[in-house]
């Protein structure tokens, strides 16, 4: 199979005004990616090269949408909405091409597997003409029923269309289905639109091909696989089986979950084995946890890397392009973003590191701040191997902190600071004996105690 060329046409063009909003259906997300992305990253796992897709508005922002996930795709505009034979015959240039297979998939169904799709260009490489995916429903309540005889699909029943005893089939229509790149075109100028709708249904190329003596059959997928989203409760549902489909995948590749449905997972997170992820840890996109890291309670990082050994948190945001080294520590109430910290160094608790360097076994002591932003850009900071930061130091950038020096807590530091060197930033502190009673006093009288 891996010889035969496939085109996928994959069909993204319905308003979804269900969705009640002005975002076009198919950019809707889930772990971050548009629905549309996650179908066809799924078709090109199961070997297509090409895709066409089939669009109505915003057809730029679907094209860049898919781009990153199909390196040969064009975009096709269905100016009028005649069913789904007729959207499929938008991209009738890129079907006539002549492909071995063809795979119809829908834009909408997020949770479709790349071995599904495979199962479906499996059949046609057997021998087939058209296969279509079918899924057992735990109510077949309003899906079409799959009528086969024989080990052949025969029909494609509508359950209002159906007998009592068709009804009592539980094998439905999934939608998506595979045809041979030689009778695509041929089948699909075949369908009629006599009906009560008025429209060309995709599905009546069954009955077609078995008039004509083609094989027709039918494949079986999980549920979940063809699970369609037409509201934003639907959509909420196909996150939910995302997220536990890809936490069991983790957990079954040797991630540690202390409470698995608390932990949220973009597309791409990767979490090696033996890391720890311990409860209501949300992972946005470009994460990369690596072996024997431990991500603590409430903690949210994105488009960040954590290596080895590494703790983060609890409480703790990584933001993009935060790389935590090997051993290093990120503690509670920390933000880091477009920092490094090398192996060993800690930042403990309470402190913002933004745009910085810091080095192997420094320490940053509670509140420290590096001030990036000076209104209309930002300054980086490099903190030497070795260097200690007491607590409730503000670090003015650009600046430099050299190797093991130290700064004393409280200091505001503004110039650069030598290797071994101390430095203190703060005012020198001044008593006034007895200003203390004399201010409760004063302060006493002014509220009328």
């Amino acid at each position: 199979m891996s010889q035969r060329s496939c085109l996928s046409v994959v069909l993204a063009a319905g308003e979804g005004t269900r969705m009640k909003g002005d975002l076009p259906k198919v950019l809707h997300q889930i772990a971050g990616l548009p629905l549309i992305a996650h179908v066809v990253r799924a078709t090109n796992s199961g070997g297509t090269v090409d895709v066409a897709v089939v669009v109505g508005r915003e057809a730029d922002a679907v094209r860049a949408a898919v781009a990153p996930f199909a390196a040969h795709a064009e975009t096709f505009l269905q100016t009028e909405r005649l069913g789904t034979a007729h959207a499929v015959l938008a991209a009738r240039e890129a079907i006539a091409r002549g492909y071995d297979d063809v795979l119809i998939v829908f834009g909408d169904t997020p949770l479709v597997e790349a071995q599904s799709l495979a199962d479906l260009r499996a059949e046609l490489a057997a021998g087939a003409d058209v296969v279509v995916m079918g899924f057992q429903a735990p109510d077949p309540t309003g899906y079409g029923r799959l009528i086969e005889r024989d080990g052949s699909l025969v029909a494609i029943r509508e359950h209002r269309d159906a007998t009592e005893e068709e009804r009592g089939i539980d094998i439905c229509n999934g939608g998506l289905m595979a045809v041979s790149g030689k009778h695509a075109l041929s089948l699909l100028d075949a369908v009629g639109n006599d009906n009560a709708k008025g429209e060309y249904y995709l599905t009546d190329i069954v009955e077609i091909a078995a008039s004509r003596g083609l094989k027709v059959v039918a494949t079986r997928a999980p549920y979940e696989n063809i699970l369609g989203i037409n509201n934003r409760a639907e959509l909420a549902q196909a996150e939910a089986v995302w997220q536990a489909r890809r936490r069991t995948a983790l957990l079954l590749n040797g991630v540690t979950m202390t409470a698995p449905e608390t932990v949220h997972l973009s597309h791409d997170t990767q979490i090696a084995q033996d890391a720890l992820i311990e409860p209501n840890v949300f992972f946005g996109p470009g994460v990369t946890v690596a072996s024997g890291a431990r991500i603590r309670a409430f903690s949210y990082l994105e488009q960040a890397t954590v290596a080895e050994n590494a703790e983060i948190g609890p409480f703790a945001r990584l933001r993009p392009g935060a790389r935590i080294g090997r051993k290093a520590k990120v503690g509670n109430f920390c933000e880091v973003k477009n920092a490094v910290l090398d192996e060993g160094a800690k930042i403990n608790h309470l402190s913002y590191v933004g745009d910085a360097h810091v080095g192997a076994k420094a320490n940053l002591g509670a509140g420290t701040i590096t001030c990036n932003y000076d209104g209309f850009g930002k300054h980086h900071t490099e903190i030497g191997a070795g260097a200690f930061i007491g607590s409730n130091t503000s670090l003015v950038a650009p600046i430099t902190i050299g190797a093991e020096a130290y700064i004393a807590s409280g200091s505001v530091i503004t110039d650069d600071v030598p290797d071994d060197a101390l430095a203190f930033g703060r005012a020198r502190q001044t008593n006034k004996d007895g200003f203390g009673k004399r201010l409760r006093q004063k302060y006493a009288a002014r509220a009328g105690k």
